[in-house]
């Protein structure tokens, strides 16, 4: 028996793609409806034809609809778009965690009324470029700086405390709760700046001290050599012999700084012990006087900081809070309306299958056609899987890091071959 003869006017079913679309019926068969300006209802019409002609509909009939094939190439833009804002996450979350954010729609666009929106209206978000500023690792270094005593923004407080001859124990925990709660400095009745924010809450304490004599004699000289002080509970004064050494001023500044860590270590009659809020102090004090106490407040780390200074807890804090839009279609070049014409003619080979699939065949006279709907969905997955892995193999070549490596390579190329140029040779 010969083998039928079929044609498009053969129709298999009663709805079958044309070879063009129509951009009136565009923006009504959206499913979403994202993209509606001109240049996209012209790309989604011109994917008609070219669906048409990739599928082979001048020689079987296709049974899809110009909607379908719209709505194939809305999907694609979007998931164009996803991918590229996945890519720009990855580049730019360190730079961004705490910032400010806005809200966005089901679609992902800027809703009206939201936190950043007079900022973001008119920016196209999708577009800008990012200032690099290490705001992640600087906040890092904040937190590290805070736990040594080295900066931060952590406010660190002050305060004195009496100590009483031969008590040895002393509750810091009670004693700053006590100056927050009345505003008064244990030592002197002066008013404290941590007024109220010590309530019921432990303290950090980081450094318990006394003081020198409001004048005691310190130089680095000659004989004195580093780390050479007067008598620490009363005046003192130069020597006739003192010898004073012009040296540059960042010895100075190290010997210093040597200096201050050994009249804490080294020359003080006190140490302690702290458990807790609880003081100890040894030995036993042998008169009454006065000791400070450096101290911070921890806060709760979901909390801003009472100073407001660091900025970004209610900021961005992973990437759904991004301000990320969806790229303008008209901003997409060449390169990513290819992918974009592909990846929809994908989709629309899995909906061709889809459709074909529920039927394996087809009664003609005197025989069946089978029908390749499975053979048609596993080939659109699979082309949409492979596009995907292009897109993201490619973006990920194109990484902050990655073109920092790029340029740092050719710079050490150019390098190597500079060296191996002659020098040019002068006489006279």
């Amino acid at each position: 028996m010969a083998s039928p003869t079929l044609t498009p006017a053969s129709t298999v079913s009663v709805s079958k793609l044309p070879p063009t679309g129509s951009g009136g019926d565009v923006t009504g068969s959206l499913a979403y409806g994202v993209y509606l300006t001109d240049n996209f209802i012209n790309g989604a019409v011109d994917q008609v034809a070219y669906t048409y002609q990739k599928l082979g509909g001048d020689i079987l009939d296709l049974e899809l609809k110009a909607e379908q094939v719209y709505n194939a190439y809305e999907e694609a833009v979007l998931e164009y778009s996803y991918l590229l804002n996945i890519h720009q996450a990855k580049n730019v979350m360190s730079n961004v965690l705490g910032g400010t954010t806005g809200s966005f729609d089901q679609d992902g666009q800027l809703k009206e009324g939201s936190a950043t929106y007079d900022k973001l209206k008119d920016k196209n978000i999708s577009l800008r470029y990012l200032r690099f500023d290490f705001s992640y690792a600087r906040r890092i270094a904040e937190g590290v700086s805070e736990e040594v005593g080295m900066g931060g923004t952590q406010p660190v407080y002050s305060a004195s405390f009496s100590v009483t001859q031969g008590k040895q124990d002393y509750d810091l925990q009670l004693i700053l709760s006590g100056a927050s709660h009345t505003n008064s400095d244990n030592g002197n009745s002066d008013p404290v700046p941590f007024a109220g924010l010590v309530q019921g809450q432990r303290v950090l304490v980081q450094r318990v001290y006394y003081k020198t004599p409001e004048a005691s004699w310190r130089f680095y000289g000659y004989y004195g050599g580093i780390n050479t002080v007067g008598d620490l509970s009363s005046y003192g004064q130069y020597s006739d012999d003192s010898t004073f050494e012009l040296v540059p001023a960042w010895q100075n500044k190290s010997q210093a700084m040597a200096y201050e860590n050994a009249i804490y270590t080294r020359n003080s009659h006190y140490s302690y012990e702290l458990k807790g809020g609880k003081l100890r102090i040894f030995p036993r004090p042998s008169k009454a006087g006065k000791m400070w106490v450096d101290f911070s407040i921890p806060t709760d780390t979901w909390v801003e900081h009472s100073t407001g200074s660091m900025v970004g807890v209610e900021g961005i804090n992973n990437m759904n809070t991004l301000p990320f839009e969806n790229i303008p279609y008209q901003n997409i070049n060449s390169i990513g309306k290819h992918w974009i014409r592909r990846f929809a003619l994908a989709l629309s080979k899995e909906m061709l299958g889809m459709t074909r699939s529920k039927f394996g065949s087809i009664p003609i006279p005197n025989a069946d056609v089978t029908l390749n709907g499975d053979a048609l969905i596993s080939a659109g997955k699979e082309e949409q899987q492979a596009l995907r892995d292009e897109l993201k193999e490619t973006l990920d070549e194109l990484t902050y890091g990655k073109l920092i490596e790029g340029d740092a390579a050719v710079i050490e190329q150019g390098k190597a071959v500079f060296e191996k140029v002659p020098s040019l040779i002068y006489s006279g």
